[in-house]
């Protein structure tokens, strides 16, 4: 199977999942964009309201905000792979709890053994409770929405960006 097919399979597991009661309050499930062979992974904590609106991952406000940084850093938001930990919005924006992470845990997992991405970045706390992974580059950042709430942030979360450039090489 191609790693394109193997991650629409994915999708497609994540978007008719039930495993916990968020599929109840989703209008949709967020499986994640970008390339099957993107050498970043962005992963953040689960989607918002827009998100779940459309679909896309970080489409809204929060994602406003990273494309504006992306762009900045000359990292084209198409070559990269973003996704959530946790793939449907929770009421009220809610941190989903640990046994909504634990159901959404192997379309994750998948995601990256599907995509072999040489480094990924941690949007905020949530996200950071992924596993590590020896042969691929770990970097926790703030989630966008906190750089953008909290200025003190914003140095961190665009050098943490920029690293990931330097890391990947020019794309």
């Amino acid at each position: 199977m191609r790693n394109e097919d193997a991650l629409n399979n994915v999708a497609e597991r994540v978007r008719s999942c039930t495993q916990c009661p968020l599929a109840n309050v989703r209008t949709n499930a967020v499986p994640g964009e970008g390339p099957a062979d993107a050498r970043v992974m962005l992963v953040g904590q689960n989607p918002g309201s827009e998100e779940d609106r459309t679909g896309r991952p970080f489409v809204g406000r929060s994602g406003a905000y990273l494309d504006d940084v992306l762009t900045r850093q000359g990292i084209p938001r198409s070559a990269l792979f973003i996704t959530s930990i946790v793939k449907c919005t929770s009421p009220g924006n809610r941190r989903p709890s640990n046994e909504e992470v634990a159901a959404c845990m192997p379309y994750l997992e998948a995601q990256v053994t599907i995509i072999s991405p040489s480094a990924i970045v941690a949007l905020g706390r949530v996200a950071q409770m992924m596993p590590h992974y020896d042969e691929i580059e770990y970097i926790e950042t703030y989630h966008p929405a906190a750089a953008m709430r909290f200025p003190r942030f914003r140095s961190r979360f665009e050098n943490d960006l920029l690293r990931v450039k330097t890391y990947v090489g020019s794309m």
